[in-house]
């Protein structure tokens, strides 16, 4: 349980170079003793590997995952995800390394863990917001997570949102080699099977920031994958 030092956090990185050792740092900071942050690079071209690196060899309780480029959100999270189980990690938490979840709120996620199977960190709860988005941004968002809910009739308010703490055993029910989703319909993939099997899923206000430096990884290409894979999701029975 939260406090007895094996809580793994997941952080994906691709072009973060700006963000990696502050979204870090902040990590270490919140996370109770004897966690750990595992930094998961897709061979970022700025950098961001190298800069990780550099921080896991001043600091044992960080590790760095290197992939061979850029595969895919899921299949990031996927390979972090594993590496925390086969460490032992009881629970595992994801978060972007864009510093636009807040590190501070990573002890609320946790200690909410105590009665939930999965906690989800939600802009889309009572006391949840979002700041710094534009209309259309923020429309593709509350849009997205209104159709995901519809089409898998799911009461979950922010099924987009990538703030998260797992209990192992729910990673284990899921299923994690079978998972699919490229890009930010992982979130809902994970959460969509971890209600299947049963498992409590509990919704924790967070303020989202917009993140301050760099791109966002949003696409067209992520946002048609959505579109037609959720729907899909219901035809499984995994």
């Amino acid at each position: 349980m939260p406090g007895d030092g094996a809580v793994w956090l997941v952080l994906p990185t691709y072009d973060e170079a700006d963000n990696i050792e502050a979204a870090v740092d902040a990590a270490l900071a919140a996370l109770p003793e004897g966690s750990r942050v595992l930094v998961v690079d897709d061979a970022s071209p700025d950098g961001t590997g190298e800069i990780a690196d550099r921080i896991a060899a001043r600091d044992e309780r960080v590790e760095v995952l290197h992939r061979p480029g850029k595969l895919g959100l899921g299949p990031a999270y996927i390979a972090g995800f594993q590496r925390a189980l086969d460490a032992g990690a009881r629970l595992i938490a994801q978060m972007d390394a864009d510093l636009s979840h807040d590190s501070a709120d990573l002890p609320r996620l946790i200690e909410a863990a105590r009665d939930a199977d999965l906690v989800i960190g939600s802009r889309y709860v009572e006391g949840g917001s979002v700041s710094e988005w534009g209309a259309l941004r923020r429309a593709i968002s509350l849009g997205g997570s209104h159709y995901a809910r519809s089409a898998l009739g799911l009461h979950v308010r922010d099924l987009t949102g990538g703030f998260k703490v797992f209990h192992r055993e729910v990673l284990e029910a899921i299923d994690l080699a079978s998972l699919e989703s490229l890009g930010y319909a992982f979130q809902v993939e994970t959460t969509y099977r971890a209600i299947r099997r049963g498992f409590r899923v509990v919704e924790v206000p967070i303020h989202f920031h917009d993140r301050r430096v760099g791109e966002s990884k949003m696409s067209k290409r992520i946002v048609l994958e959505a579109a037609w894979r959720v729907p899909a999701m219901r035809l499984r029975r995994r």
